[in-house]
């Protein structure tokens, strides 16, 4: 649907960055990079967006939020925005994100676990050797 110039429901580019949350710049650059299909512009050159784009951006936000890349947005828009909604690839590209997740928490896990290990040796006083930087060096003993 395009909107006319003077049509009232069409917004500026503060107006849909204040009601989707996506900084301005970040809009400027999905459109730059095709996330987010280019608006029509006004009279004095404003990009002018409309309710789709509004919804559009919220969609790349949460997903954003979510921690799926840009082109896993592109991926999930595409299935989203196509006529043969396919959900079993769209649960495809989420449990392969879900993996890739409980995979970084593990390896969180695992620095937090060598951290507290590493912290739980230190003196915290003026010693010749500090077993935190033997330890980020790889020369403890």
């Amino acid at each position: 649907m395009t909107l006319a110039i003077t049509d009232p429901r069409a917004m500026q580019i503060g107006a849909v960055a204040a009601r989707t949350g996506v900084h301005i710049e970040t809009i400027r650059y999905y459109e730059r990079i095709g996330i987010l299909p280019e608006p029509s512009r006004g009279m004095g050159g404003h990009r002018l967006y409309t309710r789709a784009h509004e919804q559009r951006l919220s969609f790349v936000r949460r997903s954003r939020e979510l921690g799926f890349s840009l082109s896993e947005v592109r991926a999930l828009l595409a299935l989203a925005e196509g006529d043969n909604r396919n959900c079993g690839e769209v649960y495809t590209i989420a449990a392969k994100h879900l993996d890739e997740v409980r995979q970084k928490i593990a390896d969180l896990c695992r620095m937090e676990r060598v951290l507290q290990d590493v912290a739980a040796q230190c003196s915290q006083g003026a010693v010749p050797h500090c077993p935190i930087i033997e330890a980020l060096s790889g020369t403890s003993t």
